[in-house]
């Protein structure tokens, strides 16, 4: 069979101008191991992007592997409405002793999207059952990404993914967001107590008392360029939605399971959301979950006698899937007896270093920033100006395209190169991919 010609005939691919596929034509992936793709023909592709960031511990990890076919021929599913099952009451038992202090009750959904739906919904109901209907408006930050339905993609502020759908979009309070490498306040992220802050004071001056809750991608933006703002931010932001009675709701769906360093982001600014949304580290980069998982006052509030109404009447076919919940304990396991982020955070730093002593001085890399093992670079036109290259070159992409040809899978946002690799990554993986990545920057920019 012509799998590419079927692939094109049958499937229409995420995020993609499909007309681009009449020159970089899908790329059909045989077996997997570790950092590695390997394609129909043999050729390997390191994945320094994680599949999406969501692979965290290597692909066709041995123990997660294993997690999997133990729990395949004991259950695959059932309905999880007044039914529960072993995997996923370990799952969150064993969740609830890394989590941010407070956050206790697990609700499960089956992707990124759909968590963060549900916990708008919590914490509106919660508003509407504690006497405060009129907060029904939610906040959210400038250029951030929540995902594509609906209810997420108006909590976005990305027009690349919402221009078009703006008619039929919520209508979010954006606040304007923390923008490091183009700070209008002049500040250094090393010297810096986010005075950007304020652009938050006025909004919830303005509409705090109608606002239901705050979503923010703690630490780092990652649709929006990878952008990386510090702790002090959210240490504000905890302390101002307390002010006004408004949910901070955590989206550490990119962010969480060691991704910036520490467990949870939130954990760099020693806070507790009063939600947070998990997803793709959860289970590894296995099979599709998610959690929305909050404090028990706000559980509390649901919690009352049937005919009372006040159920959270919110559900998922899939919803506590028992072979995800099989792959997301072995996650955890791993991460605790195999010290993954004791040995990614040592790694972390040997990559920073690499990367900034080959690209640092480089004419048009304008700011390498980075956090855990994420690494961005991005790419500028004018150095001294910070201005952006015109977008219709799409060099981001080229260098992209090169790097397939040389064996790395090296998505760019823009062009803002980034990555963010499995937490097992080696040094001399590293190496390899560093020097790829010069070299297609290099041979794209000329």
């Amino acid at each position: 069979m012509d799998f590419i010609k079927k692939d094109l005939e049958h499937i229409w691919h995420p995020c993609s101008q499909m007309k681009d596929y009449e020159e970089l034509p899908p790329i059909v992936v045989d077996h997997a191991k570790d950092m590695y793709l390997y394609d129909i023909n043999g050729k390997s592709y390191m994945d320094v992007v994680s599949s999406w960031w969501c692979n965290l511990l290597g692909h066709c990890n041995p123990r997660i592997n294993e997690a999997l076919k133990n729990q395949i021929d004991k259950l695959e599913h059932v309905i999880f409405a007044n039914f529960s099952h072993v995997p996923a009451i370990s799952l969150c038992d064993k969740l609830s002793k890394v989590l941010p202090n407070g956050l206790n009750k697990c609700f499960f959904t089956d992707n990124g999207s759909s968590a963060i739906e549900a916990a708008m919904k919590m914490s509106f109901q919660y508003h509407y059952q504690t006497g405060k209907a009129h907060k029904k408006r939610f906040m959210a930050l400038s250029d951030a990404y929540h995902g594509e339905t609906v209810g997420a993609l108006s909590m976005g502020g990305m027009d690349l993914y919402s221009e078009i759908y703006k008619p039929m979009l919520m209508d979010i309070i954006h606040v304007e967001a923390p923008d490091c490498y183009r700070c209008k306040y002049g500040k250094c992220r090393e010297n810096c107590d986010a005075q950007c802050f304020e652009e938050a004071e006025r909004e919830f001056e303005k509409y705090g008392e109608e606002t239901s809750a705050f979503f923010v991608e703690p630490l780092v933006q990652g649709a929006a360029g990878m952008r990386i703002y510090p702790s002090i931010y959210l240490k504000k932001l905890r302390k101002l939605c307390d002010k006004y009675n408004v949910h901070m709701i955590a989206d550490e769906i990119a962010t969480g399971y060691g991704r910036t360093g520490k467990m949870f982001a939130c954990d760099h600014a020693e806070i507790s959301p009063d939600i947070i949304c998990l997803s793709k580290g959860l289970t590894g980069g296995y099979m599709p979950m998610a959690l929305a998982v909050t404090t028990d006052k706000i559980y509390n509030v649901f919690y009352a006698d049937y005919n009372e109404g006040k159920a959270f009447m919110h559900s998922h076919t899939y919803s506590g899937n028992p072979l995800a919940c099989a792959a997301a304990i072995e996650v955890l396991n791993i991460l605790e007896e195999e010290k993954i982020l004791e040995t990614a955070k040592e790694n972390a730093t040997y990559f920073n270093n690499l990367i900034c002593d080959k690209l640092k001085n480089h004419k048009y890399v304008g700011e390498i920033r980075s956090i855990g093992l994420i690494n961005a670079i991005e790419l500028v036109e004018d150095k001294k100006n910070k201005k952006s290259f015109d977008s219709k070159k799409r060099y981001g992409y080229e260098i992209y395209k090169k790097a397939l040809e040389k064996g790395i899978l090296l998505r760019t946002l823009g062009d803002i190169i980034y990555f963010n690799p499995p937490l097992i990554m080696t040094r001399e993986e590293m190496d390899i991919a560093v020097e790829v990545c010069v070299q297609c920057i290099n041979e794209v920019l000329k």
